[in-house]
């Protein structure tokens, strides 16, 4: 039987110290684009894709990302009062009604893979969706998000995003190698997290 992808996990506990000082007391996920925090475009993203369920894997000094995502009610006495249907809306609309929040808060800080596991319990052994938020990704063709779930569907296999970068920054990323099966569509054969331009052909 075909399991359907309804669970995303969001990995935001870490320091973002690469932002500093922006990051110092808030959240690298909470600094905005425009009009809205990085981690409502993610949100939104996964929400398009079909995902009701997100599960953010938060930590110490995290507070503002669960406020952003919960209801708040005086806010909207307010703006209702004001008679400011538009911005109203805008934030009634930041979690649509048939989407449920979870929050599991990271003791410590032990990595990615550690902040996924977090979810397990949330997770289960439904297949699910792991989304940096600190990524933005822009696309004409739907989200990528969109995309992958496409492909797993088809597929029911495991799949990553990524992307190309020069050589010279190889050392600052997790680099894959594999073959080409289509236009879009790669197997994976190798993985290494942030190598020597030297130690890797790809």
């Amino acid at each position: 039987m075909n399991k359907k992808i309804r669970k995303a996990v969001f990995p935001v506990a870490g320091l973002g110290t690469r932002f500093l000082p922006a990051t110092k007391a808030n959240p690298k996920e909470m600094l905005p684009v425009v009009d809205k925090p990085l981690i409502q475009y993610a949100a939104e993203e996964a929400v398009a894709a079909g995902i009701d369920v997100l599960i953010f894997i938060t930590g110490r000094s995290k507070r503002s990302i669960p406020d952003h995502f919960d209801k708040a009610y005086e806010l909207e006495v307010e703006l209702k009062a004001h008679k400011k249907d538009s911005m109203l809306a805008l934030v009634q609309e930041i979690v649509p009604p048939q989407v449920t929040c979870v929050y599991i808060r990271q003791a410590e800080a032990l990595g990615l893979g550690h902040a996924v596991l977090c979810a397990r319990h949330v997770v289960g052994d439904e297949p699910f969706a792991v989304i940096l938020a600190d990524d933005l990704i822009s696309s004409d063709s739907g989200g990528c998000l969109s995309q992958m779930v496409d492909i797993y569907n088809q597929r029911q296999s495991g799949l990553i995003g990524v992307q190309q970068v020069p050589r010279e920054d190889v050392h600052s990323y997790g680099i894959v190698e594999g073959e080409s099966v289509d236009e879009r569509l790669w197997k994976i054969n190798s993985m290494e997290e942030k190598p020597k331009p030297e130690e890797t052909s790809s």
